[in-house]
């Protein structure tokens, strides 16, 4: 699991997700923004993940 570099809003958490599951991006920011809505600590978890899961390595522009 990493943060997505391309795939990304404010900290690549959901594009990583979108990477690893092969589903949309979109499909994780729509259900992050619905379960806000919800009582939890969504917000705290996003920021959890934010601070744990690191970013995905830069691709070298050499074999490009």
């Amino acid at each position: 699991m990493h943060r997505s570099r391309e795939k990304r809003i404010i900290a690549g958490i959901c594009g990583g997700l979108s990477e690893k599951t092969g589903l949309p991006a979109t499909f994780f920011r729509v259900l992050f923004v619905a379960s806000c809505v919800l009582p939890g600590p969504q917000i705290l978890i996003y920021l959890i993940m934010w601070a744990l899961i690191p970013q995905a390595p830069a691709k070298s522009g050499l074999y490009h």
